[in-house]
């Protein structure tokens, strides 16, 4: 049971990147709205006119990589037909005044994530979900090695209308890129300064925090409990090696983070025995977020330790994690004019709420 008030109003800070706060107003979930309707999900096993169905392969690019072959496979790698970067016409970088350019280079691939059309991330098994991540992690190492140019190689997918998929069948996306995207350099930037004034990683402080910590906040006059909070308070699911948790300054409602219990920097030294535990995390985490959200659309992107000499001393300060980021509203005129997210449920409360899931396995 959380402690925290029915009613909450208050601009909380990010404790990974200071500069970036989130207003939790629990009143503003109040306001008359149109209920929100169940995401229509497409569970055929296969659609003939799908391009990423199994036997359809002649509608995409050429496959790059197949899992476990090109003929039956279970995950396949082809190029974006529509690539937001490409390396087929390399150019030169451009300043003129105030203006400067840098050149679209990269990488864009998609991740058919399962030959299954209509499968979703909670009903795959675990064994599939390592393999997953395993083809993610190999295909990101071949980049950086392929091209020191690249500086960053992100892995994200998008599910559902809400959260930007334009194609039903179940996938992800690989994109390189020659900067290292602004977020995740925040991350780096803001972890290493707390490294070097408390010679420990603020991620897992973070953790910490959540496993041992506990206390109760009093009104100074009244005496009154204006907070309490509980040891697990933000845990929403543990496994041997890696743990599921609520940030205290959640963007989205039912933001979830996924992290490894010890610290790694690097999503590419993940071991096999690493993927089967963060599988089993990552599976029970979304099939409680099916549950209380009745069919989840969502983001989610991984974030690992960028690659490159200026990153080579972040390995102590920085913590690879995923970030899964369920669409539940559209961003209002404030948000995008202030860059101040607004969560109407407190994390507490959502955490408590997934935690009650009952799940079989």
């Amino acid at each position: 049971m959380t402690d925290t008030p029915d009613f909450v109003r208050e601009i909380r800070i990010n404790p990974i990147d200071p500069t970036e706060s989130v207003l939790v107003s629990t009143a503003r979930g109040m306001r008359p709205r149109k209920a929100e309707e169940r995401a229509p999900r497409d569970e055929r096993e296969r659609v003939e006119t799908c391009p990423f169905c199994r036997g359809n392969e002649d509608k995409t690019p050429p496959t790059i990589k197949a899992y476990p072959d090109a003929r039956d496979w279970d995950i396949r790698i082809v190029e974006n037909l529509f690539p937001v970067l490409g390396d087929d016409r390399p150019q030169g970088s451009l300043a003129f005044g105030l203006q400067q350019v840098i050149d679209g280079y990269g990488r864009h691939e998609v991740v058919i994530d399962h030959p299954s059309h209509g499968i979703s991330l909670h009903q795959m098994s675990r064994e599939h979900l390592a393999n997953l991540f395993q083809t993610y992690q190999e295909r990101m190492a071949e980049m950086y090695a392929a091209d020191p140019r690249l500086k960053y190689v992100l892995v994200f997918k998008n599910f559902g209308p809400a959260a930007g998929a334009s194609i039903p069948h179940t996938h992800s996306q690989i994109i390189a890129t020659p900067v290292v995207p602004e977020n995740v350099q925040n991350e780096v930037f803001h972890s290493r300064n707390y490294h070097r004034k408390f010679n420990q990683c603020v991620f897992c402080s973070l953790i910490d925090e959540a496993l041992t910590y506990e206390a109760t906040i009093y009104d100074r006059h009244s005496g009154a409990v204006r907070r309490r909070v509980n040891v697990g308070q933000y845990v929403v699911e543990r496994g041997e090696r890696f743990i599921a948790i609520k940030p205290f300054a959640s963007r989205y409602e039912w933001e979830v983070h996924v992290l490894p219990l010890q610290h790694a920097a690097d999503f590419l030294r993940a071991t096999r025995e690493d993927l089967a535990d963060f599988a089993r995390v990552l599976r029970r985490t979304m099939a409680r977020l099916d549950q209380v959200i009745g069919g989840a659309q969502y983001n989610f992107f991984l974030h690992s330790l960028p690659h490159g000499e200026e990153h080579k001393d972040c390995g102590p300060s920085y913590h690879w994690h995923l970030e899964i980021c369920p669409r539940t509203s559209i961003p209002t005129g404030f948000e995008l004019g202030s860059g101040l997210f607004v969560s109407t449920i407190s994390p507490e409360r959502a955490a408590e709420q997934l935690r009650a899931v009952a799940l079989e396995d």
